[in-house]
């Protein structure tokens, strides 16, 4: 039997769990604890444990085991969830992740890390030990409560709970009269009555089988579904009947009554009331399929929950009557299927050659002046768009999934540099090509590793230049131009600009009397090997790092901006193009060449009037500055008789680009150059067009660059440096 797929669907979800557990635990330390928090970490710690089980990783199965019983003992409120129980669970995480990993190498029977182990099982019993004096209490506790039997039918003036634990809870690792303890910190045990009918004869009795029971009378203000998620562990192979006091039953029918009129199923409307759980209309439902299995008479859904004791038999009765008042529709299940990243590719890649050849009949048609064929294949070409922008937007997600490892970092770094530091995160819904996202990971994290370590001040120097104690660093993400703007920023004390140019003559990099103005000394960071640190710590010194930054983001085809005020903090910016396969184009000509600029940046068009200057245009009362596409890439060929003006966006600069031709927008496939080609300044990539001509895309982060940073050397570009090869077709 091949197990492949179901060691790789463990290892995904293992993964998500973990992940999920992380974010659980941070947030119990930022915001507090909580039973849906703690639920949430002991849910992934369970969940691994039985999945790890089923393939016999032992490793796994008895690390986890020792989690779970620690956070057991916090969610039974016996021990204290504290900062320090947290940085350990926290390193569990970390550990759990090793194993995973040895799992998908298949090295599962390996520990990657002994020491560790030990030492984190060390600090986890350490804990354990600590409470178990706590625990013993709690064993003493409901002998008080066993006072008489409870009433077991509904209409009493307290909540009633009818347990019966299945025989395997003990098996499992659950602990019953945890359950009864935990219930009491929601409210006061009234009555409390133990069921002995499933107790064996003592030479039957197994110790690791549960044949415990309970009648339980509850005084407490908690709704239904709070009550019935303290047996979320139990639940499948235990019977829980929860029926609420009689005051509550007026108060449910109201609930009922003042619902929205809208389609929903008697579940549904029973859920919304607070009178009905999902678990307990799952299990429901489970017994009609049960008896229409069975062949036999299949009870509604109504007589099955008031047969069972979940649902009073006047609660029932409203909630069928608002369903008839109601139009019943059935809720559209959304379907995820899960497709490899490689399928995806040969897709966009197809899509790109069916958007140039569709191009290519379009063009033949209209030389060939056939009106039908033409009309035809102008709806051929809008399939084509909506088939581009579906298949491009399948490969779309959402940046959050890079930005959600950052506060577990933010806080470790914090720790380690004895540093209070709040991150916050904003735009985490901003999509970008998955194939990006991936490699944004290590750019961002030596940014914000950066902004913690140089740019936060300790807590004494940020309240002596009166800040506030707790420093800030802030992830934000959003859209602009056909762009995806990433913004890593603090509040700290700013980039030393006279250190970084100390630095950079001391190591060569500029002369010592070298004009530079701040922006150009700033991005003197950016360069191979360069640190201003004054000794090499665990995060930084090196020189390494920010060179790694520019040269992942350069890959990308992005760019990097740098603001930075003294003593107030640093922004950096990178800007990213939405995909890197396919765009929407504006074709424009410069002698025999065609160029492309991206649509997304081109504002509006007008004629070239050079009254107001050879590198200027009057345009609305305002000059603005322009460049000759074929001075600029040294294209040869006589000037056309009549000039244009493209005026193009760029990180708020606004361009003119005088050219020869205006030719119209196009779906442009992006190809990349060719190796001896990749390194010209100007230009991102080609396409071919529908001609079978090879059009070149203007890089405009670059163009613009270079042209408002040295607007009079433009022209004077030897041919050789622009890179151009006119001998392109």
């Amino acid at each position: 039997m091949d197990l492949s797929s179901a060691r790789s669907a463990l290892v995904l979800e293992s993964r998500e769990l973990l992940a999920a557990m992380e974010h659980a635990l941070l947030e119990i330390e930022a915001e507090g604890l909580s039973s849906e928090r703690v639920n949430a970490a002991f849910r992934a710690a369970h969940t691994i444990k039985g999945s790890a089980g089923l393939f016999s990783f032992d490793l796994i199965v008895s690390f986890t085991h020792v989690m779970e019983s620690v956070l057991d003992r916090v969610r039974s409120e016996t021990l204290r969830l504290d900062c320090e129980l947290v940085s350990v669970l926290l390193r569990c995480g970390d550990y759990l992740a090793q194993l995973v990993d040895a799992v998908e190498a298949g090295a599962e029977e390996r520990d990657p890390d002994p020491l560790v182990r030990e030492a984190l099982l060390d600090a986890l019993r350490g804990f354990l030990e600590s409470s178990s004096a706590a625990k013993e209490l709690v064993v003493d506790e409901p002998a008080a409560w066993v006072s008489r039997e409870p009433e077991r039918g509904a209409g009493n003036e307290h909540w009633h709970l009818s347990l019966r634990f299945g025989p395997d809870a003990l098996r499992n690792g659950m602990d019953p009269l945890s359950f009864i303890h935990y219930l009491s910190g929601l409210g006061q045990i009234s009555g409390l009555y133990p069921l002995r009918e499933r107790l064996p004869r003592m030479a039957d009795f197994d110790p690791e089988t549960c044949y415990l029971g309970f009648e339980i009378d509850l005084i407490s203000s908690a709704d239904k579904k709070t009550l019935s998620d303290v047996f979320e562990f139990v639940r499948e192979d235990s019977q829980i009947r929860i029926l609420p006091p009689r005051a509550k039953i007026a108060e449910f029918i109201e609930l009922i009554a003042a619902q929205p009129e809208s389609s929903q199923r008697l579940g549904e409307i029973l859920i919304a009331g607070g009178t009905l759980t999902a678990d307990e209309l799952t299990e429901v439902l489970a017994l009609q399929t049960q008896q229409r299995e069975l062949g036999g008479p299949t009870q509604r859904l109504g007589e099955l929950l008031v047969e069972e004791r979940m649902v009073q038999a006047p609660v029932v009765a409203a909630a069928l009557s608002r369903q008839k008042r109601c139009e019943e529709k059935r809720a559209v299940e959304q379907k995820i299927v899960k497709v490899e990243a490689g399928k995806l590719d040969q897709l966009i890649d197809l899509v790109g050659e069916l958007v140039i050849a569709s191009a290519g009949a379009r063009l033949q048609a209209e030389r060939t002046h056939q009106a039908t064929l033409v009309e035809v294949l102008a709806e051929v070409s809008q399939l084509v768009e909506q088939i581009r922008d579906r298949a491009l937007n399948l490969r779309m997600i959402q940046i959050g999934e890079v930005f959600q490892r950052f506060p577990r970092v933010v806080r470790d770094v914090a720790l380690e540099l004895d540093k209070k530091i709040d991150l916050e995160i904003t735009g985490a819904e901003t999509e970008l090509d998955k194939s990006m996202v991936e490699c944004l990971a290590d750019p961002l994290m030596h940014i914000v590793r950066n902004a913690m370590d140089h740019g936060i001040e300790l807590v004494a120097e940020r309240e002596a230049a009166g800040k506030a104690a707790v420093g800030k660093v802030h992830l934000h993400a959003y859209h602009e131009s056909g762009c995806v703007v990433i913004e890593v920023s603090d509040d700290g004390r700013g980039l030393a600009t006279e250190r970084i140019r100390a630095k950079a003559v001391e190591r060569g990099l500029i002369p010592a009397q070298a004009p530079l103005s701040t922006e150009e000394i700033h991005e003197l960071i950016f360069a191979p090997g360069f640190s201003t640190a004054e000794q090499v710590t665990n995060l930084s010194g090196r020189g390494v790092g920010m060179d790694v930054v520019k040269r992942e983001i350069d890959k990308l085809r992005g760019e990097i901006e740098l603001d930075s005020t003294a003593g107030r903090g640093t922004c950096l910016r990178i800007r990213l193009p939405l995909t890197l396969a396919i765009i929407d184009g504006f074709l424009v000509g410069a002698a025999d060449s065609t160029f492309v600029l991206p649509l997304d940046t081109v504002e509006e068009c007008i004629e070239f009037t050079p009254e107001a200057g050879r590198d200027c245009v009057k345009l609305r009362d305002r000059l603005l500055p322009t460049v000759r596409l074929r001075e600029f890439f040294g294209v040869e060929g006589d000037a056309a008789a009549r000039e244009n003006v493209v005026v193009v966006r760029h990180a708020g600069q606004r361009l003119g680009l005088v050219v020869d031709e205006l030719i119209g927008e196009a779906q442009i496939v992006i190809k990349p150059l060719p190796g001896m080609f990749s390194q010209i300044k100007g230009i991102s990539g080609a396409s071919l067009l529908g001609s079978g001509e090879v059009s070149l895309i203007i890089d405009l982060p670059e163009l613009v660059r270079q042209t408002l940073r040295n607007p009079r050397d433009i022209r004077k570009k030897p041919e050789k440096e622009s890179g151009l090869a006119c001998s392109l077709p």
